[in-house]
């Protein structure tokens, strides 16, 4: 019998007015991807998950009062699956959504079958159970945006934060005090837990995510943001440091074994997967931090590291 904790710690989040996170309870676990519905003049979504949780995001709509046909802006931080594998089944749906993104990840969404291939090369036979099917966004549905526009829905804000992808967006909603911010921040399953870098092949940029870190975020004041994993925090500027400390020493220790060969890649990639399940253990509980690194697996933010770092 284990004698790690069973049950998570409290886990006590800001709330912001105006906004509703919807718990996307993806393969049955709660606390691993969020969506974010704003409940303004024109309902806006924040990246809609996967396609295998769009049963839960359209019910978590309903449950704010609204009705998936009131929505009318659909915000991607990023293209990848767990963040945006809905956008297509939701747009098919609902012919008056806007689907913003930049421009950069408009194509993929328009036509996704490159970015599934990609995505199968990571998740392999689990890709269809984790992901579900990826249908195209229309394209007369697609608002691509490219850095330097002006704000393409009222009173959003949309930065672009390189690093975990090249395209990747936050989304500042001035009003409310609050910004999304995707995986640019790191996966953050707690308000007591640690920030994990979430650095899975093939597109991470070191040098791009510690300019995202260091100069755009820096100077952004907002009472709380949102991660898609997970949840809002109120310590915008004290988990941009933390994150990036935690950037510089995965580079660090994926630097040190790439040095010592094949043998000591293996070993620190084991190694760094059981250390980042045990990191969450005190606030998860041992069987959510174990079930949550099983699909988003540390061992491939380890090689999605030194994927980055054997091409410099």
């Amino acid at each position: 019998m284990s004698d790690l904790p069973s049950s998570p710690r409290p886990d006590p989040r800001p709330s912001v007015s105006g906004v509703a996170t919807l718990d996307l309870h993806h393969l049955g676990t709660p606390g691993a991807i969020c969506s974010y519905l704003l409940e303004t003049p024109e309902p806006t979504l924040v990246d809609p998950g996967p396609a295998t949780t769009l049963e839960a995001l359209l019910e978590g709509v309903r449950g704010t009062g609204l009705d998936p046909t009131d929505l009318r802006h659909l915000l991607l931080t990023h293209v990848h699956l767990d963040h945006a594998g809905a956008a297509g089944h939701l747009a098919q749906m609902l012919p008056k959504l806007a689907v913003h993104v930049h421009e950069d990840g408009a194509p993929h969404m328009a036509d996704p079958e490159r970015l599934v291939a990609s995505t199968r090369r990571t998740f392999g036979e689990e890709h269809d159970r984790f992901w579900g099917e990826v249908v195209p966004v229309p394209r007369n549905q697609l608002r691509g945006w490219r850095p330097g526009e002006t704000s393409p829905v009222p009173g959003i804000r949309p930065l672009h934060t390189p690093g975990h992808i090249d395209h990747h967006l936050a989304w500042e909603a001035e009003d409310l005090g609050v910004l999304f911010t995707g995986d640019s921040l790191g996966i953050l399953l707690h308000l007591e837990g640690p920030s994990h870098p979430a650095t899975p092949p093939p597109s991470v940029n070191l040098a791009a995510w510690e300019e995202t870190l260091t100069q755009t975020l820096a100077p952004v004041e907002v009472d709380a943001f949102g991660a898609a994993h997970f949840g809002f925090h109120p310590d915008l500027h004290g988990r941009r440091r933390q994150l990036l400390d935690r950037l510089r020493g995965l580079a660090q220790r994926v630097r040190q074994a790439m040095g010592k060969g094949p043998e000591a890649e293996e070993e620190d990639a084991r190694a760094f997967q059981a250390e980042s399940v045990a990191l969450h253990v005190p606030v998860l509980g041992e069987t959510r931090a174990r079930k949550y690194f099983s699909t988003f697996s540390a061992r491939k933010d380890w090689e999605g590291m030194r994927f980055h770092l054997a091409r410099l």
